[in-house]
């Protein structure tokens, strides 16, 4: 019979234990510079979707910023890579978010 190992550690809700250090550090920002934002449809089953990166934000802005982009667009979307992907093609729509936000974005590619 196997003796329950006392030094390791499975699971705890305690955030600061279940978070490595390197985790608890500060972020750095994605992007670097100007939004980048175009229309895509590959690897998304012919769908077309509205794809913004380089935004000089932590993943933890990007996520908060892109609610906020959702709200104001009406969209769908997610967050992924360091990039957010909204449904639909609405590029003037979320580069005018995204200056009314104070930022600089511009149109890239299709």
């Amino acid at each position: 019979m196997r003796k329950k190992s006392e030094g390791r550690l499975v699971y705890s809700t305690n955030p600061a234990i279940s978070k490595p250090e390197a985790a608890l550090e500060e972020e750095a920002p994605v992007g670097t510079g100007p939004a980048r934002v175009y229309p895509a449809k590959k690897g998304r089953g012919g769908k077309t979707v509205t794809v913004v990166t380089d935004l000089p934000m932590t993943a933890a802005d990007l996520k908060k910023f892109a609610r906020q982009i959702r709200k104001s667009c009406g969209l769908g979307g997610t967050v992924k890579d360091g990039t957010i992907e909204l449904q639909g093609d609405h590029v003037d729509a979320v580069i005018a978010a995204i200056e009314k936000q104070g930022l600089k974005a511009r149109r890239s590619g299709g």
